[in-house]
């Protein structure tokens, strides 16, 4: 089984695979009589197919012990999904490079707390990986008809873990 250690999630690693959800270094502006900081534009929704629409879902993730062993990952043809936690908690992020319509090797980030992540269209990625405890997570993702999920199962899995600290 091969061993991926996660890493830091940074804008420039991500890059490939979506976009970070964060206000730093963001484009803003005030709003409504300048009580509000508007943080805007952070992530490219893409909603493809027949009849999309646009779907805002919460998710309950249960927590995964680590190591974790990582036997599938999945993707979503006709549009992004974006995950917004509503916790203060770190979660782990899984995305792989497509090759040839299959997944390449897996790698695997460590968001920072309050860090959300669009993953962009047709992106291979695992799933929602809640670590240490419950945690409840804004989604935004296509609606509409058409099939919007795909599944690989690998044929050995890898084993994701932390860094040592």
């Amino acid at each position: 089984m091969t061993t991926i250690i996660a890493q830091p999630l940074t804008k420039e690693a991500f890059a490939p695979f979506g976009q970070i959800l964060t206000t730093e270094g963001a484009h803003h502006y005030p709003i409504n009589n300048g009580m509000t900081e508007r943080f805007h534009d952070l992530a490219n929704v893409e909603l493809g197919g027949e009849n999309p629409r646009p779907l805002i879902s919460i998710f309950r993730g249960q927590p995964y012990a680590l190591p974790l062993a990582l036997t599938m990952v999945e993707r979503h043809p006709l549009g992004s999904q974006a995950f917004m936690p509503l916790h203060p908690r770190p979660f782990l992020v899984i995305v792989a490079p497509d090759q040839n319509g299959v997944p390449g090797t897996p790698l695997a980030f460590l968001t920072e707390p309050g860090i959300g992540i669009n993953i962009a269209r047709n992106t291979w990625h695992g799933v929602l990986t809640t670590l240490e405890q419950q945690g409840d997570f804004l989604i935004v993702d296509r609606g509409g008809d058409g099939n919007n999920l795909q599944e690989h199962f690998f044929d050995t899995p890898f084993s994701v873990e932390l860094p040592k600290r």
